[in-house]
Parts: structure tokens; C-alpha cells; sequence
């Protein structure tokens, strides 16, 4: 038996024609090349009362027929208004990736639960595109996070900068560091901008994901050693840093006595040592692009920046934030 078709416009006004001139449902069958069944349920169901008989219309037959396939279709999860918002919302404005997003709803909303999947169908169909960004190239897509620059191969060149003094290797750090099971252990880098000017510290805890840090003034060892100190003091629970070998980190020991945490240098081309602080700083290029010139942006302006960053899900968290990691608490973001 071959594949069931629905009956098209063409073949409604045969029938039409043919029913107009009299035609039984056998006759009418056998000259459109369709089964008695089709053509009578056909008849039936889009006839229509006219006086004391009925009458049948293809025009009117084929517009049911539309009305009732759209009818019995099963909606899209996107098409839900509410949703589509937030997700637009979120992606724009937040820059959060569709697995934060589906993965936060899933646990704060599952009422509005859609897969990762789902928004990135609606996100290459452009079905998602605010008008701001719609008649851009790449619309809403252009949001989504981009790869990072290329890293070193593990066997790559030794260390050509400048050497601190009295650095301690990552290798003498405290097992439990490694575990990522305690609060305290942070791991630090800078984001340069334009020039030599100033410059962002950025320190992130190893557990929680949690970014502390902000602007120097310059990128000079003094300006970093007391962004890293001011901000470790807001934190008493440090117990360790993990530091790239750049020479703005030559003023480590200065950052001990301050804040009683003990410095540990990762090894040369070793960015994978620092990979929270590594992919935290990709987050951060996100606001600040290549070529930012950092002194003309305040510290509010910095502040909002790591504020949002340290609100946005992490699939590691279930979908919680470092905020609430680490600060053992619960927020309504949706």
C-alpha cells in the first residue's frame, strides 16, 4: 500500500465539480484516483448547510483543512512569548550561553523548561533576533561566546621574560588546593588594555568560581600587588594564590604579609594550571575586548562587569552561581 497524501487544492475542486454534477462517491473516487473512504469522509466533514441540503466548496474545504493541520500541530517551545523574552534576555544582556540558560531555568523555572538544543535551533534559524540586532550580520549569534586564542603545546618554549626572584613553584602547593574542596584558594592573572596603561587584576576562587580583583592604574608590579591586597583583605577565608610568571607579580611577598596568603607560580606556558582564572578572563573579554583602553573605564563600570560574571550559572554548580557558591546562598535571577 503506498504513502497516504493529503488531498490538494487542485484535486478539492475536481471533487467540487464532479459533486455539483451528480456524481456518487464511487464515481467521484474512481475519477480522482482515490479511495470511496477518502472522498466521502472528505465531503462529509467539509460540507456545509446551505437552505435544506448541503453544500461543498474546495475554497472552503481547504481552508479547514489548514485551520485544522495548524490546530493539531504540537507547538514550538520557543513560541511561548515569556520564554523567548527571557531567553533574549539572557543572551543579549547577560551574556549567559544557552546550556547556562536551559540548565537555570531547569532549576529555578520548570514551568519554562527548554533544552540547550532548542535555543541554538532558534538561534541559527535567526528566530530569536531583537529588533536592535536583526539587521545586523550575525544578529543575536554574534553574543554567543567566541574561542579563546590559541594556547601553547605542553612541550613548548621555555620561559624568555624575566625571572622572580624567590618564586615558589606550583609543585610544593597543598594537595587539598588541587581537590578544590575548600574556599580561599584563588588563582590570579591580568587582562591588559591598550598600551602599557592600566590594566585589570582579576583573582578567582578555585571552588566557587568567584571573581574578585578590579583596575590598575598600571600594569607595573607596585599598581597589581595592591589591587591583589586590597581585595584579598575583603576576603579573610584566602589561604592561597596560584599566579602567572609575568613580572607584574614580582611584588608577591608584599601580598603575603598583607594577606597572610602564600603564593605558588604555575609553570611557564602552563596556562591550564590557572583554568578557572584562564576561562573567567575569556568572560571578562567578553565586556572588554582586545585594544580596551582601561583608563578611560571607572571601577563602577569594572565592578558591574565582574558583578555579572560572578552571577551567571555554572553547569559544574548545577546551574548555581559562584556568588551563591560561595557565599552559601540563594538568588531569584529569572
Amino acid at each position: 500500500m503506498g504513502r497516504y497524501t493529503h488531498l490538494t487544492l487542485a484535486e478539492r475542486e475536481e471533487i467540487m465539480l464532479l459533486r455539483h454534477e451528480g456524481r456518487s462517491y464511487g464515481e467521484i473516487a474512481l475519477a480522482t484516483g482515490r479511495d470511496k473512504s477518502t472522498i466521502s469522509r472528505e465531503i462529509d466533514r467539509n460540507s456545509f448547510k446551505v437552505g435544506t441540503g448541503r453544500c461543498y466548496r474546495a475554497s472552503t474545504a481547504q481552508r479547514r483543512y489548514e485551520e485544522r493541520r495548524l490546530a493539531c500541530a504540537r507547538p514550538r517551545r520557543l513560541d511561548d512569548g515569556e520564554l523567548a523574552g527571557l531567553v533574549v534576555r539572557l543572551i543579549a544582556r547577560e551574556r549567559w550561553s544557552p546550556e547556562q540558560i536551559a540548565g537555570r531555568i531547569g532549576l529555578e523555572r520548570p514551568d519554562l523548561a527548554v533544552s540547550a538544543s532548542t535555543i541554538y535551533r532558534a538561534i541559527n534559524g535567526r528566530e530569536l533576533d531583537p529588533p536592535d540586532l536583526a539587521r545586523t550580520r550575525r544578529g543575536i549569534k554574534g553574543r554567543l561566546r567566541r574561542k579563546g586564542k590559541r594556547r601553547h603545546r605542553k612541550d613548548g618554549p621555555e620561559e624568555r621574560r624575566g625571572k622572580i626572584p624567590d618564586a615558589r613553584p606550583i609543585s610544593e602547593r597543598p594537595a587539598e588546593v588541587e581537590e578544590r574542596s575548600r574556599l580561599g584558594d584563588w588563582e590570579g592573572d591580568t587582562v591588559v588594555g591598550k598600551g602599557a596603561g592600566a590594566c585589570l587584576v582579576t583573582l578567582v576562587d578555585r571552588k566557587s568560581g568567584l571573581l574578585a580583583g578590579g583596575r590598575a592604574a598600571t600594569h607595573t608590579k607596585r599598581d597589581v600587588a595592591r589591587v591583589e591586597s586590597r581585595m584579598l583583605r575583603e576576603h579573610p577565608e584566602t589561604r592561597t594564590i596560584t599566579l602567572d610568571r609575568g613580572m607584574e607579580f614580582a611584588d608577591f611577598k608584599k601580598v603575603e604579609q598583607s594577606t597572610g596568603a602564600v603564593c605558588y607560580f604555575a609553570l611557564p606556558h602552563h596556562p591550564w594550571q590557572r583554568g578557572s582564572n584562564e576561562n573567567t578572563n575569556g568572560l571578562v573579554r567578553e565586556y572588554f575586548p582586545k585594544g580596551t583602553d582601561f583608563a578611560t573605564i571607572d571601577d563602577d563600570q569594572v565592578q558591574a562587569v565582574y558583578d555579572a560574571i560572578n552571577h551567571r550559572p555554572r553547569k559544574r554548580h548545577g546551574y548555581r552561581t559562584p556568588w551563591e557558591i560561595h557565599h552559601s546562598t540563594t538568588l531569584h535571577l529569572l
